[in-house]
């Protein structure tokens, strides 16, 4: 599992980077985010929630069930949306409130 980072979206704020718990998330010398080898990737998704452009996905492996699709973030005040990309051209959209997510 790993992540890619779509660098015209980009807007170089870092907090990709800050948040990367295995320090993989570089900035280039325009401090656009790049990750040098996503094969080390963790899989956590920090730097996907974090990122305030939606221009990180994660790749869904097949292992996983995804197949390929990759994902991404949207946030609207408490909700957080999981917009799932897939292979065949469609999307799948999984809110979560977050001030709920904790309730069960």
């Amino acid at each position: 599992m790993s992540i890619t980072i779509d660098k015209t979206k980009c807007i170089g704020c870092g907090r990709c980077k800050e948040v990367c718990p295995g320090s993989l998330i570089k900035q280039d010398e325009l401090a656009k985010a790049y990750i040098k080898y996503p094969k080390d990737c963790w899989g956590c998704t920090s730097c996907i929630k974090e990122c305030p452009v939606y221009a990180i996905s994660f790749y869904l492996g097949a292992d996983i069930g995804g197949q390929g699709s990759k994902m991404h973030t949207e946030k609207n005040g408490d909700i957080l949306k999981w917009i799932i990309e897939k292979t065949d051209g469609s999307i799948e959209t999984i809110e979560i409130n977050q001030k709920e997510s904790n309730k069960y």
